[in-house]
């Protein structure tokens, strides 16, 4: 079986593409009937899915999975570890399901480039919910060091206050550009017009 698609991607770090070639490559082989299930990188196609933040698609391609495949690749098993965690929303346990395998080099990039971009997003996600939180439980959310938590957010503007080891969070502006398709207006207008009339 050609995974040569796969492979480009991963070479490009163009792992937001990953669970989608992987999904049509499974419905191109299921439709020819080829057997795939024993060659098929289930690892990658999960964390390709776990990349883009699609825990669902993640969870299901995991339920259609033969248990013996499961029991025959460890490395898959730690890939759904960090679906789980997921999941669960167990902020700390993502972390620990990520540096708790010895990743193949060939997942290795992409868990590697998941770790940085989910500590981007619990970064975000702390900035836009808090406005102070404690040196211990920022580090908890970004999976890292107290000491290697505080000089993250401290680069990127925040401030600590050493006495009580409370981290003032800076809200910055974040400008989102809105993507208007006149195909989707033009059918709305329709459809107005059309309860309207």
């Amino acid at each position: 079986m050609d995974f040569s698609v796969v492979n480009e991607a991963l070479a490009s770090n163009s792992f937001d593409k990953i669970s989608d070639i992987c999904d049509a490559l499974m419905l191109q082989v299921a439709a020819e009937g080829v057997p795939f299930r024993d060659d098929w990188p289930f690892a990658i196609h999960l964390l390709g899915h776990i990349y883009v933040d699609d825990v669902n698609s993640a969870r299901f391609l995991w339920k259609s999975i033969p248990a013996t495949i499961k029991e025959s690749q460890p490395e898959l098993v730690a890939a759904w570890k960090i679906g789980q965690k997921l999941w669960t929303r167990d902020y700390a346990g993502v972390y620990e399901a990520i540096r708790g395998f010895d990743w193949t080099p060939q997942t290795q990039v992409l868990v590697a480039a998941f770790s940085e971009l989910y500590t981007k997003r619990m970064f975000e996600l702390l900035q836009s919910a808090y406005s102070t939180i404690s040196i211990q439980d920022a580090a908890q959310f970004l999976g890292m060091s107290e000491e290697d938590a505080t000089n993250y957010v401290l680069r990127k503007g925040w401030t600590v206050d050493p006495t009580s080891r409370m981290l003032t969070v800076t809200k910055q502006a974040i400008v989102k550009e809105q993507k208007l398709d006149p195909g989707k207006l033009q059918r709305l207008t329709e459809y107005v017009f059309h309860l309207e009339h």
